[in-house]
Order: structure tokens, then C-alpha cells, then sequence
């Protein structure tokens, strides 16, 4: 099983990440499996907010929190903490939304890729990102998802967006 944890606050979106990483995954696969939940305190905007990913080839039921993950995917680079390499599995990666050099993670302006694209969250470029560096979904998948669960409205910038993203880990 692929585990990811999302990390964000209220309003930025991991939740969405969480459950477009899901979608893609089973796009067009009857042997694939995948379960997102959110885990978050008191209701509001801001507020930290914790999304999972569960990605298996056999029917995910297991809601509990991830205790050891793949990735760990943080959209505000104030929730970083060193402690979560902890929650990595050997090989694991954190890929963080930051303009700074983070110790122990991947870091990427995720925050300037949306303002280009006059996107309001990182989510979908986040996503992207991850899309990119851990091959769990093809681009094209993800894509899909996007239309599949995106309001049309805002599908062309996200995908926009998201190519931009994964172009950024694989050159």
C-alpha cells in the first residue's frame, strides 16, 4: 500500500489534493483501490488540517491515520517540522511548499507556480509535484481528476498549473 500525507491549513485545500491523488489512481482500473480521508480539529479557515491517501491494488477500509508514509506533502511551509521524517517510510520523501531551502525536504515555490496561474491555493500544484517525482499516477490521470472533480470553471488553470508542476521535478 502508498501512503501520503497531506499537511495544510483550513481553506488551502489538501483535502482536495487528497481525494484528486485518489481519483487518479483508480481512473479506468478495476484492480486499483484508493481511500482520502481529512483529519482536522475545530472547523475554520486556518486552522491545521491533516489529509491521508490510500493507494492498494485490493479495497483500502483501513481509516486510521497513516503512521509511516511515502510522501508527506506540506502546502504551508510553517507545519514543517523536522519530526516528520519520522513518519517516513525508508525511502520516503517530504516535498514542501517553501521559497526556502528546507532540511530534509524537497522544497518548491508552489506559492509563485499558483499566483501565475491566479490560483487562490497550492493544492493542484502540490499535487503536481508529487505527481512528478513519485509516479504513483501519470500526468494524463491526473488531469482527469481534475475534470472529473473540478468545477469547469477553474479545470484549465489547474491543469495548467499541475503540467507546470510536474514539468518542475522531471527536467
Amino acid at each position: 500500500m502508498t501512503e501520503i500525507i497531506w499537511l495544510g491549513r483550513g481553506g488551502q485545500g489538501a483535502f482536495t489534493a487528497a481525494k484528486l491523488l485518489g481519483a487518479a489512481y483508480t481512473i479506468g482500473a478495476d484492480d486499483k483501490y484508493a481511500l482520502a480521508f481529512p483529519s482536522f480539529g475545530p472547523e475554520r479557515r486556518g486552522a491545521p488540517v491533516r489529509a491521508f491517501t490510500k493507494l492498494d491494488t485490493k479495497p483500502v477500509a483501513d481509516r486510521s491515520q497513516t503512521e509511516k508514509a511515502d510522501f508527506i506533502v506540506v502546502l504551508d511551509d510553517t507545519l514543517y517540522t523536522p519530526d516528520l521524517r519520522d513518519l517516513l517510510r525508508e525511502g520516503g520523501s517530504i516535498i514542501v511548499n517553501s521559497k526556502k531551502p528546507t532540511d530534509g525536504a524537497l522544497t518548491f515555490d508552489a506559492e509563485g507556480i499558483a499566483e501565475d496561474y491566479r490560483l487562490p491555493t497550492v493544492n493542484t500544484v502540490m499535487f503536481g509535484l508529487l505527481v512528478g517525482m513519485s509516479g504513483v499516477v501519470t500526468s494524463a490521470e491526473a488531469e482527469e481528476a481534475i475534470k472529473g472533480y473540478m468545477p469547469a470553471k477553474i479545470q484549465e488553470r489547474n491543469i495548467a498549473a499541475l503540467r507546470r508542476a510536474v514539468q518542475e521535478v522531471s527536467e
